[in-house]
């Protein structure tokens, strides 16, 4: 029944005892309730992606990286159609898409990848990553723990983040997130330099990123130590 599942997973979140709510417990808590080899939580607002509340290892921090610096992947497109997004095989897929995302992550061992959105009622915030290295779906009780954990999320981030100041993050939020804050600073500064939107300003450091073969993250750090001017 259903709230014998939400129970159950509260319940593993809660584990250990200390704060139950923390972004590391969330992304570890999800890999052990689903099964999946990597987890990782992406907050978006409008159409950016804000960087990455939590990832449980290496790969699913690749993912979220790749996903963050491209503006697509499984998260980006859960977040953006409001609807689960499933690849059970990456390798052969039956419809090919992030053609950008797709070699570097098969090339980190994903076989693979899932994206739940997180959101509360109309309110949308981001989506869950999930990953595999073998191929195959999910089974019908991981899907709907997947779905369980995604809303869970969804209303830790919101009950969080209402009770910050205006224009700040959540400590319980920052606190191993990574934000890439550094982009956004680096978005502004190309903003004023292009006399261009920050969105615009985003997608050519997207672009540039892109185009070198380089995070945008690295991209974004050079821009702000104005180590590099796009033209």
């Amino acid at each position: 029944m259903a709230g014998d599942r939400l129970h159950r997973i509260l319940a593993e979140l809660s584990a250990g005892g200390g704060d139950a709510w923390s972004s590391a417990r969330l992304c570890g808590g999800c890999v052990k309730i689903t099964g999946a080899d990597g987890a990782g939580v992406m907050l978006m607002s409008g159409e950016i992606p804000r960087g990455s509340l939590c990832t449980s290892n290496t790969v699913s921090h690749l993912i979220e990286e790749l996903q963050y610096t491209l503006g697509e992947g499984p998260c980006v497109d859960a977040y953006r159609q409001d609807k689960v997004v499933t690849e059970p095989d990456l390798a052969d897929p039956v419809t090919r898409r992030w053609p950008a995302f797709t070699p570097p992550t098969l090339q980190a061992g994903v076989r693979a990848i899932f994206g739940f959105p997180l959101r509360v009622g109309s309110v949308r915030l981001g989506a869950l990553n999930l990953y595999r290295d073998r191929s195959g779906p999910l089974s019908g009780d991981q899907h709907a723990d997947a779905l369980v954990v995604a809303d869970v999320a969804a209303r830790w981030v919101l009950e969080a983040q209402a009770g910050a100041p205006l224009d700040t993050v959540a400590d319980e939020l920052e606190a191993g997130a990574d934000f890439h804050f550094a982009v956004q600073n680096a978005a502004g500064i190309v903003s004023v330099q292009r006399q261009v939107s920050v969105t615009e300003a985003l997608i050519r450091l997207r672009a540039y990123a892109f185009a070198s073969d380089r995070l945008l993250t690295d991209v974004a750090e050079d821009v702000v130590a104005h180590r590099l001017r796009l033209e």
